[in-house]
């Protein structure tokens, strides 16, 4: 029986999956956006033509599938994703799962037991978001700085609770670098693959050690913020660190992607979206085809090989956590 994966305009094949950036965002709207009186109403029209003009320029660099691990929490609007794979022809998977205590919305979600927020990802996963019938395709996780909170850990229980119930794998946000070994202690005690996780945002850091330290447990290590310069590692370290995973045998574990956002609800905290494009004009989906592989290709690595990483790795994410 075939491997399929849940996008948010139906199941695709996994072999159909073809290029993938895993971590981009179509939306994107912090807790109370709606709240700051002083921004533009939201035009939907609008941002849909913008969005869709940015993925079908994406999908000119060969990428047809996208995940977008937005949570529940942080303003995901599936229909309105649902909208934007169908016009620019990119296959967009959305996903289940909570942000970080502090910057999401834990008052729910803390008062129910760990049995409840588990069948709540699952039905999110099976029957779809609300009565959208867009069913998820990831589960998102999400730790604070430095540590691991109890609603935290209590989320990150669920999800993989839910992930070995579904089939569907864990996509994670670690802040700076940090409780990456962490999310992969609580999964695996749950009886996750490690193959079955991406630890996310794991190249904002010169730390190699760290970086190699989640391969060798056998996850798959998100260098997936190339082009965020702002209060981040420039991309120099990032290609130094992720050819030094490659050479090392780890390519086959490494997942890249930008972490851009294309639509902002609201302001992004007191900062104007449009001001953040000005100042990391970088960080937007084609990136990593116009700038970083040329640049990795002087390091190295060949054509086959990032096109392993881009289309392979993806692959064999999605089937190991079916398998499982």
């Amino acid at each position: 029986m075939a491997t399929h994966v849940n996008t948010v305009l139906g199941p695709l094949a996994v072999e159909d999956l073809g290029r993938t950036l895993v971590h981009e965002h179509v939306l994107i709207g912090f807790p109370g956006w709606f709240m700051d009186a002083r921004q533009p109403p939201f035009k939907r029209s609008e941002a849909i033509k913008r969005v869709v003009d940015a993925f079908q320029e994406l999908h000119g660099h060969g990428v047809r599938t996208v995940i977008d691990p937005c949570p529940m929490d942080l303003g995901r609007d599936v229909e309105f994703t649902a909208e934007v794979s169908q016009k620019s022809g990119i296959n967009l998977i959305c996903a289940t799962g909570c942000y970080v205590e502090d910057m999401g919305i834990p008052w729910t979600m803390n008062q129910l037991p760990i049995e409840a927020v588990t069948e709540i990802f699952i039905k999110e996963i099976e029957d779809g978001v609300g009565d959208t019938g867009i069913r998820c395709g990831v589960i998102k996780i999400a730790t604070g700085l430095d540590k691991v909170s109890d609603y935290e850990r209590k989320v990150l229980h669920a999800a993989a609770r839910a992930s070995k119930a579904t089939g569907v794998p864990l996509i994670s946000h670690t802040e700076q670098c940090t409780c990456g070994h962490n999310q992969i202690d609580i999964a695996l005690s749950e009886g996750l693959p490690p193959t079955g996780i991406i630890v996310g945002h794991s190249d904002g850091t010169e730390d190699i050690a760290y970086q190699m330290s989640l391969a060798e447990r056998g996850v798959y290590v998100g260098f997936d913020r190339f082009g965020l310069s702002m209060g981040a590692v420039p991309d120099e370290i990032r290609i130094r660190n992720l050819m030094a995973l490659a050479n090392a045998g780890h390519r086959d574990q490494l997942m890249v992607s930008h972490d851009a956002v294309n639509c902002w609800l609201g302001a992004y905290g007191a900062s104007d979206p449009l001001e953040l494009n000005k100042i990391m004009p970088n960080w937007k989906m084609t990136h990593l085809f116009e700038n970083i592989f040329p640049e990795l290709k002087k390091a190295g690595m060949t054509d086959e090989q990032f096109n392993g990483i881009v289309t392979d790795n993806p692959r064999r994410y999605f089937e190991a956590a079916h398998k499982h």
